[in-house]
């Protein structure tokens, strides 16, 4: 049974990016599909700095809601960060990394939630 709050963590990382102007934000619900988390937050970065820039906004939101981090994984230079809240895992990448790994793609069964203010898609 996963944590209640867990579409709480994940909407709030995903408004977090939203803040510092993260692009194609997405929420997929892995509940039931994996044991590894409930969520993933995947969004993009348009540069090293904007990189910086949403993750440093999404640890500092995260931080204020007294979400704990886990673990950071990655660097803006290889373009891909990975932040590990447990039940949450944002994948902040570059425009290039996502078109190659294609996150999306692979959890395609994933239903995506629904971001406030924009549906589903």
């Amino acid at each position: 049974m996963s944590d209640p709050a867990s579409l709480h963590r994940a909407r709030a990382a995903a408004a977090a990016a939203a803040g510092k102007a993260a692009e194609q934000i997405l929420i997929l619900d892995l509940r039931g599909q994996t044991l590894i988390t409930d969520f993933f937050v995947i969004c993009t970065a348009t540069s090293r700095v904007h990189m910086r820039a949403v993750r440093d906004g999404i640890e500092e939101a995260m931080a204020q809601s007294r979400h704990r981090l886990h673990a950071r994984e990655g660097t803006e230079e290889g373009q891909w960060v990975l932040l590990d809240y447990g039940d949450v895992i944002v994948h902040l990448m570059s425009e290039e990394r996502r078109a190659y790994y294609k996150l999306e793609r692979m959890w395609q069964d994933a239903p995506q939630v629904e971001l406030p203010g924009r549906p589903a898609g």
